[in-house]
């Protein structure tokens, strides 16, 4: 009897080891090396229809490259369409992570159930054929050519495919997929790399559009290698928490379009809806005026987005200040309490500071710099702010207020969400035509001591 042959593999990263180490020598993690078997032979287990030998690949020059590109498959889903960059690209394969229940299983049975004039084969290794019925159901949305295969032998699933011939594949999830050729558990890393690899080769092969739903770690990562990222031509993001009813799609790599776009959905008991107009959901509806409260203009992508920054200013009660915040990078607000403290001479060294970004989202552009500070200074004045006053402003370390990108998309968009008065820093004027806002008027500052003295004059 031969001896089966055994290689140790990083459950974090992947790299290979011939023995077992403590610490990998890739990523610096402790602990993560398992034995896992490899097989003796690597045979492919998707083939072309017509059993024809794979064509060597030779040297091509750059000016004889048709540029014949292949359309894009029109997602009826706007807020997918454009988190995609424009529609689903012919033999791209989709990498979807999330937490559970968050509705990464809903999100992509919705696509698939909206493509009338598209065979979907719809793949689920966790739940059953009537489970799958139920929630389309639910949804009330109906496509004649989606199949339901509940399989998770790659060998099987890619028989169905050969013998369907569907236009997309997703797969749910691929951490459940195995293949006998890997003789590991479903969920190793030997298993995800593989299966992964093989199911690229037939999206390559067969332009077929493929979407693979993938968990996430404790840490909030996709889980199985971190190859499997690199492998993928898009990873998607879905955030949010389940005990609210928004959700953020967002894209991490794509190399068919931006990273920075976001789609926004809500869940509700029939599905998830599209909010095209994500303004008017992320900016409470009140009448009066509360102290702490701050509207901040920021873009995601090409989308501008108008934002309520929260902030609550007190007197520590315990000996050291805590600083909290929810949506925004903490070490940013440490940073905009020192100018604050260094620049304007605010005591806010000994208070506790709370900033919470409304609607649950994430928010990494500079230009609601503005609007945290003038949140923090309502709330340490207890002086509420105008309602109808936007800002978009980068604060320096010098208390100067520094322009922004898209001045001009952020101002429409304020503009359109009925505010007033728009703050914006003075170095944004230049190029800026004042006349085409009507209703609006663009206040410029330079420091933050102008906006203190224009806000608490």
């Amino acid at each position: 009897m031969s001896k089966v042959k055994t290689s140790f593999f990083c459950q974090n990263c992947g790299v290979q080891s011939s023995k077992w180490v403590g610490r990998c020598p890739s990523c610096g993690q402790w602990n993560t090396f398992v034995e896992e078997i490899v097989a003796k032979e690597e045979k492919l287990i998707w083939k072309k229809p017509g059993g024809k030998k794979d064509k060597t690949a030779k040297p091509v020059l750059l000016q004889e490259i048709s540029e014949n590109t292949e359309r894009r498959i029109d997602i009826p889903d706007k807020e997918l369409h454009r988190v995609l960059g424009g529609g689903l690209v012919p033999g791209s394969l989709v990498l979807m992570g999330g937490e559970p229940g968050i509705g990464k299983s809903t999100l992509l049975l919705q696509l698939a159930l909206q493509l009338k004039n598209k065979k979907v084969l719809y793949v689920s290794g966790e739940e059953s054929e009537l489970q799958i019925k139920m929630r389309a159901d639910r949804v009330n949305l109906k496509n004649e050519q989606f199949f339901i295969l509940t399989e998770t032998s790659l060998e099987n699933i890619f028989h169905q495919i050969s013998e369907l011939n569907p236009d997309l594949l997703i797969i749910d999830s691929i951490q459940t997929i195995f293949s006998s050729k890997i003789e590991s558990s479903p969920g190793s890393v030997s298993q995800i790399r593989e299966s992964t690899a093989e199911l690229l080769r037939f999206a390559k092969e067969s332009s077929t559009p493929v979407f693979l739903i993938g968990h996430i770690t404790k840490d909030g990562m996709i889980a199985g290698p971190k190859i499997l990222e690199h492998m993928v031509d898009t990873v998607l993001q879905f955030e949010g928490d389940r005990h609210h009813v928004y959700r953020v799609l967002r894209a991490i790599k794509n190399r068919f379009g931006s990273t920075a776009e976001l789609g926004i959905y809500e869940m509700q008991g029939a599905g998830l809806r599209e909010v095209s107009n994500p303004s008017e959901i992320l900016i409470a509806q009140r009448e009066e005026i509360l102290s702490g409260v701050a509207i901040a203009a920021t873009m995601e992508g090409v989308r501008p987005l108008l934002i309520e920054t929260q902030a609550l200013v007190s007197s520590a009660v315990y000996g050291t200040p805590q600083r909290s915040s929810t949506g925004f990078d903490l070490r940013r607000l440490s940073m905009l309490l020192a100018v604050l403290e260094k620049r304007c001479g605010f005591k806010l060294g000994a208070k506790d500071v709370f900033l919470n970004i409304a609607g649950g989202i994430k928010v990494e552009d500079p230009a609601i710099d503005l609007a945290v500070i003038c949140a923090i200074l309502s709330s340490n004045e207890d002086i509420g702010i105008n309602p109808k006053i936007a800002f978009s402003g980068e604060v320096g370390l010098s208390g100067e207020i520094r322009p922004v990108t898209r001045i001009e998309n952020r101002i429409s968009e304020a503009e359109k969400m009925g505010f007033s008065q728009i703050v914006i820093s003075k170095y944004n004027l230049k190029g800026l035509d004042k006349s085409r806002f009507k209703s609006i008027e663009v206040v410029a500052v330079s420091k933050v001591e102008e906006v203190f003295s224009i806000l608490f004059a």
